[in-house]
């Protein structure tokens, strides 16, 4: 059993997969190419918003976002405590700093009151300007931007959308990478929508700032490649990429997401009762990056874990550590007891396999043997 099947999606996809990666070869074109165009007036077009920018990764994408709005010392930038390091790696590599906010036990996102008190105690503080929140739409379950737009507009704060994990995910029909000021997602290939090597790309309505985000990716060009008119950076997507993005993205649409809800609300049916299993509120759907238990503690959680990879069942913890208890952060003096819920999920977080063609006889054996070790 695979955690994320990627050998048999491409099994799936390989006639149409094969072509555009000899096409995109064939072209001589292999960086930013037309197939690269076709990508990024197909994803806006998905998202809903008038410009996609794409480049090399997810962690790009967010670097790139942070230098269009200028983010640099002395800015405060509000991210959760529980995701992936990139999340405020990024803030740190700009010379601003990171505040780290504590998540809903339910959906793993930002917590709009933990969010709301970070923002005071920056202000009441004094030493930083609160500048940007960096939500993250978690394990594909979009963040709950009803509530965290009220708190940006109350502080005049912008919304940068980490959609690395979340693209294809919704609130009321509106979808992910259209909720923030800015928004970003990740090709990485076990992602949602992932490429065969690294990719990213970044969604904004805001003209403006389309153009400095394109400029960036390619050195701060200006009107040609050799008339530079700002300090950037090299992140371009590579034309291959695109070109499998492109045949990916049809699977995507057409049923993956749609296949991979089915397993999940498999994995809900099969599980209730016996372990606290992931919330969708209501008017939200995922796109399942993972599909995460929580067990009672960390002595439970690691039991299973061994218990399962012996039945030849992978599993994975994401998150073990908290982003306030990185080496990196200890100069921040964040202290135990920072973000509870934080600290208490990375205790006791389990992601089972999912994919789009994992089969229902795969997903009752994983419940099967978890029933079994709880039993």
């Amino acid at each position: 059993m695979q955690f994320r099947d990627l050998k048999k999606q491409y099994q799936v996809l390989k006639t149409d997969m094969d072509q555009a990666m000899l096409d995109a070869v064939a072209s001589g074109a292999f960086i930013m190419g037309k197939q690269a165009k076709e990508l990024e007036a197909s994803l806006a077009e998905f998202a809903g918003v008038k410009h996609c920018i794409s480049c090399a990764n997810g962690t790009d994408a967010l670097t790139l976002a942070l230098k269009t709005w200028n983010i640099g010392p002395g800015d405060a930038v509000f991210v959760p405590d529980f995701t992936f390091f990139a999340s405020a790696e990024v803030i740190s590599l700009e010379g601003a700093t990171p505040v780290f906010v504590d998540v809903d036990a339910d959906t793993f996102n930002m917590d709009v009151k933990s969010l709301n008190e970070a923002v005071q105690n920056t202000l009441l503080e004094g030493k930083l300007t609160p500048k940007v929140i960096i939500t993250v739409d978690l394990f594909g379950l979009p963040a709950n931007y009803p509530e965290i737009r009220e708190i940006a507009d109350n502080y005049g704060l912008r919304i940068l959308e980490d959609g690395a994990q979340g693209f294809g995910g919704e609130i009321n029909g509106k979808r992910a990478c259209s909720f923030g000021d800015i928004s970003t997602t990740s090709f990485f290939p076990a992602k949602p929508l992932g490429c065969y090597g690294d990719g990213g790309a970044v969604f904004t309505d805001n003209d403006e700032w389309a153009t400095i985000l394109d400029s960036l990716r390619v050195h701060g060009k200006g009107s040609f490649k050799y008339d530079n008119v700002r300090i950037g950076v090299n992140s371009r997507l590579d034309t291959l990429q695109a070109a499998i993005l492109n045949v990916k993205f049809n699977a995507f649409k057409a049923y993956e997401v749609a296949d991979i809800n089915k397993a999940a609300d498999l994995y809900t049916e099969k599980l209730k009762g016996v372990v606290k299993t992931p919330i969708i509120p209501e008017g939200f759907y995922s796109s399942w990056a993972q599909y995460t238990i929580t067990l009672a503690n960390r002595e439970q959680r690691d039991g299973l874990q061994a218990f399962l990879k012996e039945q030849g069942i992978p599993t994975m913890v994401y998150y073990p550590k908290p982003m306030h208890e990185q080496t990196a952060y200890k100069a921040l003096g964040y202290g135990e007891g920072a973000c509870p819920v934080t600290e208490h999920l990375c205790e006791t977080v389990l992601s089972l396999p999912i994919h789009p063609y994992i089969t229902e006889e795969e997903v009752q054996l994983v419940c099967e043997k978890i029933k079994e070790y709880l039993s």
